[in-house]
This record gives C-alpha cells, sequence and structure tokens, in this order.
C-alpha cells in the first residue's frame, strides 16, 4: 500500500483548520469584512460659479464647509461644475445631489435629473435652483416637484430674517427651536401658493416679527406669508432659499456668511443626513429652543430675584440689576441670534437696547447696563442649556459669565464674573404673554 504523499502546503492548511476548530474560530472573509463597515453616503454637489457674486460667494462656501463636516456626520463630499453626470448617469453613484447655485439647462440633463429622483435618489436645492420666469418650459420641476412655479419678487438688500419652524416633527427640522434667525439672503417670492399644494408640506416660513424685511423700499416685504424651506412628500427633498450672501459688489467683499448661524447650520445637517440616510442624530442646540419671538422673565436661580431694567429705564447707561419679580416689562426679555450662536438681549420697554457689559471691560466684576445695540461683542452672549429653561449666560468678548449676587436684595447690579458653575450663574426663563 502506497502512503499518499501530503505536500508542505497542504499540511499548512491542515493545521491552520485544525487551530480554527480548536480555538472556535475561523479567518473571516475580507469581503464579508467589508459589507459589515457602514459606508458614508455620498453628495454630489452641482454649481455653475459663474452668475452673480453673491452665488459664488454661497458656493465657494458651501465646498469648505460641507467638507469638514462630512467626516464627523456620516457622508463623502464631491463638488462638480459639470452637469452632464445628471445626463450620462453619473449622478447614480451618489446618494444625494445638491444645486447650490443653478439647475439642469439641457434636454438630457433635465431627464436625467428626473430619473434620478423617480429611482430613490435625494436632493437638497439652495435659494436660485428654483429660479425661472419659464416654469413651463420644465413642467415637472418646477410646478410639480418645487411646486414653486415661477420667481416673481424679491426682498433687497439681502438681510437675516426671522422663520418660524412650521413642522418640528420633521427629522430636517425637529432639532431647531420655534423661531430662528436665518442668516442674510435675498428672499424669493413664487407664483404658486405652496399651501395648496397636497404635494408639499413646509418645514419654515418667514415669521412675521420679520417685517418689514428688506432695506430698498421697492424691494421690502411688509407682510404676507413665505415659505422658506420645505419638501416634496413624494420624493425625498428638500429646498430652502438660503444662498445668497450679502456683497459689496465694488470691492467683490462677502458682508454676510451663510453658514455664521449655528442653528440654521445645524438644519442643513440634520436634513442631508435624512436625505442620505433617512434618519438624523444630531443633537439639539446647546442652548436648546428658546424663541426669538417670545419675552421672558429671567430669574436668578440662587437667590430667585428677576433681571431688572432699574426704573424701567430704556437709556444708554440703564442699570441692569436684580429686582423681585413684578411682571413689568423691565423685567422682560429678548433673545435675538447674531451670528455662532450668540444672542443680543433685547428689554421689552424699548426692543433696541440691549444687555451690555460697561466699557466694553474683560474685568471680573465689571457691570452690566442697557445700551443701543450696536453689534458689539460685548452686547452678545451665548445661551448654555443648564437643564430645563435654565441656562448660563456667556459675554462674548470677555468669556466671563452674567452674575447675580448670592443672596437675595433689590438693586444690586449684575456683573459679568468668571465662570464657575455657581447658581448665581444659572437663570430661568419663563415665556411671558
Amino acid at each position: 500500500m502506497h502512503g499518499v504523499r501530503v505536500s508542505t502546503t497542504q499540511r499548512g492548511l491542515r493545521l491552520l483548520l485544525l487551530l480554527a476548530v480548536l480555538f472556535g474560530f475561523a479567518a473571516t472573509p475580507a469581503q464579508a469584512t467589508a459589507r459589515q463597515v457602514s459606508a458614508p453616503f455620498k453628495v454630489l454637489a452641482l454649481y455653475s460659479g459663474d452668475w452673480d457674486a453673491a452665488h459664488i460667494s454661497f458656493e465657494k462656501e458651501a465646498n469648505v464647509w460641507f467638507p469638514q463636516q462630512a467626516a464627523a456626520n456620516g457622508f463623502t463630499y464631491t463638488s462638480s461644475t459639470n452637469w452632464d453626470l445628471l445626463a450620462n448617469g453619473g449622478v447614480n453613484a451618489y446618494q444625494v445631489v445638491m444645486f447650490l447655485d443653478n439647475l439642469p439647462q439641457t434636454p438630457a440633463q433635465q431627464s436625467g435629473f428626473e430619473s434620478y429622483m423617480r429611482n430613490g435618489g435625494a436632493y437638497f436645492g439652495f435659494h436660485v435652483a428654483a429660479y425661472t420666469h419659464e416654469a413651463e418650459k420644465w413642467d415637472w420641476y418646477h410646478n410639480k416637484f418645487l411646486g414653486s412655479g415661477n420667481h416673481v419678487n424679491n426682498t433687497w438688500e439681502p438681510t437675516p430674517a426671522v422663520l418660524r419652524v412650521e413642522d418640528r416633527t420633521h427629522p430636517a427640522t425637529k432639532n431647531l427651536p420655534a423661531t430662528f434667525t436665518a442668516t442674510a439672503s435675498e428672499w424669493y417670492s413664487w407664483s404658486n401658493d405652496l399651501r395648496n399644494n397636497p404635494d408639499i408640506k413646509i418645514l419654515a416660513s418667514v415669521d412675521p416679527s420679520s417685517f418689514p424685511l428688506g432695506t430698498d423700499p421697492n424691494q421690502t416685504w411688509y407682510s404676507g406669508y413665505y415659505p422658506i424651506i420645505w419638501t416634496n412628500t413624494k420624493y425625498r427633498m428638500l429646498y430652502t432659499n438660503f444662498g445668497h450672501n450679502k456683497m459689496n459688489y465694488d470691492t467683490n467683499t462677502a458682508l454676510s456668511s451663510t453658514f455664521s448661524s449655528e442653528t440654521q447650520n445645524r438644519f442643513m445637517l440634520d436634513g442631508l443626513k435624512w436625505l442620505g440616510t433617512g434618519s438624523s442624530t444630531s443633537q439639539p442646540p446647546t442652548g436648546g429652543p428658546i424663541s426669538e419671538t417670545s419675552w421672558y422673565s429671567v430669574a436668578n436661580t440662587g437667590n430667585g430675584a428677576c433681571v431688572d431694567a432699574r426704573g424701567a429705564g430704556t437709556a444708554n447707561g440703564t442699570v441692569v440689576q436684580q429686582y423681585t419679580c413684578n411682571g413689568t416689562n423691565a423685567q422682560q426679555w429678548q433673545f435675538r441670534s447674531t451670528d455662532s450662536g450668540y444672542v443680543r438681549i433685547a428689554n421689552r420697554g424699548d426692543a433696541q437696547q440691549v444687555v451690555d457689559v460697561g466699557d466694553r471691560s474683560v474685568a471680573d466684576g465689571a457691570g452690566v447696563q442697557l445700551w443701543s445695540y450696536g453689534g458689539g461683542t460685548n452686547q452678545q452672549w451665548r445661551a448654555d442649556k443648564v437643564s430645563d429653561n435654565v441656562y448660563r449666560f456667556t459675554a462674548r468678548h470677555s468669556g466671563r459669565c452674567l452674575t447675580a449676587a448670592t443672596t437675595a436684595g433689590d438693586g444690586v447690579q449684575l456683573t459679568q464674573r468668571t465662570c464657575d458653575g455657581s447658581a448665581a450663574q444659572s437663570f430661568r426663563l419663563a415665556q411671558q404673554p
């Protein structure tokens, strides 16, 4: 009987198999391992970059900001000026397509995009992506998909606007406060009333507190209903009117940034995650849902006294003090966004008068007063949520916290002090009629 010759390679394979059995594991094929790793969804941003310096400024910002956010938020970002990616099927490699400053122009691009959307693609459109005066030439896109029809008019110059969030259950807007201030844009109105379209769900519109909206009397809105963010429920899509920065056209210098609002940025990231994955996982803003159109009493949690304008004064230099809560206008405050997550805190007696650190001091113990708002960093505060309805306010210029006295007592001026987490630096907000 002849023995069977076993090669060195075969012996090695048998030994590996024996070890796998003895230790209870086996090698996992590389392909199977790759399937178990959830790959980032892919975003394609299309733009032209040759129409209006304000649009170009926005698209340049977008092509910096979105790549910076990509890894932390589960997506990859590719930008291109090749709109024929819609015509030749190149877009099919991406889960989401963005239109930053234009829209498909040729019949092949248009039919390619419609096919992409009808076959499960996702769309995020900005500002001029909906602009047209010839909606009938691409009826599906302008009248059925977007629903907006023709551009009718717009505000000028670009200004911020307070928006009212109409649906706080949608994944794109669930982490937004009831109202927030959108960054400067040229706001559009449309020939079609989106409220009458059963396929359209309006997510945010201009809040009446924004009126008058615009600086040119001939291009200012004084009243009316203006949707700003919406979705078509038949598709995975979002459109927003953001995307036109304020510009100095003489020097080609941007005077605003579309990405300067943390609240607005949260909408864009939550919306993008919903488009790419069907869910959003972002956390609510640090400051929580403080309405920008409501008035609040602000009581110190340590001594129970309310933040108060001394003598109900509204003049520059009026002392901001602690005082027994009495519900008067002197003790009612409104929180309006400036940029980068900061707010100005206005008094109801005169909304132009805001909480201000005297002489722009950065020192511990500097007194707090009312002063006409001029955009100073000593007039801006970051609202950090401590617990339900309780906040700590940090001055933008100094990094120090708004502080009350450690004991009750009418007439004690509030100050800024090094943040220490004490009750003297936390304040409870209660909405007022």
